[in-house]
């Protein structure tokens, strides 16, 4: 069951548990605390930290190829110790990360294999994955960790990056690799730009004021459209 009770005197807390490998994960969350603040929710956020992290762009082609095939196999990155925060004391946990080749990324991988039952057993935990456009099995496995480990996953927030195959994956690919496809006389007449786009952010912004009126009103999660509503053209 959901873990939202919350009343005039005690506002809803939320914790956000988030890695960021380019940025795009972090923008949606400034956004995202944003909306909840506005309704009264107070946020605090958490980074995972790799202890040797991955640099972005990786900066050549053959590089990028073997992170690729490393991450399809769902290669773990080790991190940090988390934080002593009291994850009990907060209404509901954000795990926020991007798709690495259809998987979570490395180091939240790593931190549930580590820390799963101890940071999310008996938590409320909504997932939020910022994503190429290959979210579902990203989503699937992610949320069948977190079952394992005990968490309540009621739904989940994804945000795939909005532009038209396979422009898209193309795209990046070279900008991971350190190239400018946006510049391209060819590419960037199709991919205008890496990662999420100004309308995205802003609906950030809605779907975070969304959830905190559901946490204020003591409403399920289950029930909301967390899915970023901007179509590829």
């Amino acid at each position: 069951m959901e873990r939202l009770g919350t009343d005039a005197q005690n506002p809803p807390r939320v914790l956000i548990i988030y890695y960021s490998f380019s940025g795009q994960t972090s923008g949606l969350l400034n956004h995202l605390s944003i909306g909840l603040r506005q309704q009264g929710v107070e946020v605090a956020l958490e980074k995972i930290r790799p202890l040797n992290p991955p640099r972005f762009p990786v900066g050549a082609i053959l590089p990028t190829i073997k992170m690729m095939l490393t991450t399809f196999g769902r290669q773990r990155l080790s991190i940090r110790d988390p934080d002593g925060t009291n994850r009990a004391d907060y209404n509901l946990l954000i795990l926020a990360g991007p798709t690495w080749s259809y998987n979570p990324s490395g180091p939240v991988l790593d931190l549930i294999d580590r820390f799963g039952s101890r940071l999310f057993g008996g938590q409320t935990v909504l997932p939020l994955i910022s994503c190429r456009g290959y979210w579902r099995l990203h989503w699937l496995g992610l949320k069948r960790l977190l079952i394992a480990c005990g968490a309540v996953v009621p739904n989940k927030i994804i945000f795939s990056h909005p532009a038209p195959e396979p422009w898209r994956t193309l795209g990046v690919f070279l900008k991971i690799a350190g190239r400018a496809p946006e510049r391209s006389l060819l590419i960037g007449r199709y991919y205008k730009r890496f990662g999420h786009s100004k309308e995205q952010l802003a609906e950030a912004e809605r779907l975070g004021s969304l959830i905190g009126t559901a946490l204020i009103k003591n409403q399920s999660l289950a029930e909301l459209e967390l899915q970023s509503l901007i179509a590829l053209p």
